[in-house]
């Protein structure tokens, strides 16, 4: 269960980072990006956490949980509010699409932390 966890995870950042780092100038200009380096650099960084995510999955222990769900719930703090508090000048799919997006992140993080493997000490 874990290890899916992480692999869902990965499933959900590692597009997104792709998208975010090859972000053509005619879909920045409509989902209204500027200045276009920062949604590259910034798809970097999720690239990276995806990859992170996807290695982490293959040997997922209580060390890695924590970091997976840490990231989870950061990257939905930063997804509500704007989805909340503008309502009014984003489309209704995109502020779905967000909102779908950090319930999805957040029952991960749960079933990560749910999912954490009981502690074996070595006698």
């Amino acid at each position: 269960m874990l290890r899916a966890a992480f692999w869902l995870t990965a499933l959900v950042f590692l597009p997104v980072g792709l998208f975010l780092y090859f972000l053509s100038p005619s879909a920045a200009t409509l989902l209204g990006v500027s200045p276009l380096w920062l949604a590259r650099v910034a798809g970097g960084v999720i690239t990276a956490w995806g990859a992170f995510l996807l290695v982490s999955g293959v040997r997922a222990d209580e060390g890695s949980v924590f970091p997976l769900a840490a990231g989870n719930l950061l990257t939905v703090a930063a997804l509500v509010p704007p989805a909340l508090r503008l309502q009014d000048t984003l489309p209704a799919p995109i502020r779905t699409a967000m909102l779908a997006l950090s319930l999805a992140l957040t029952l991960l993080a749960v079933v990560g932390l749910l999912a954490v493997p009981p502690h074996r000490s070595r006698l």
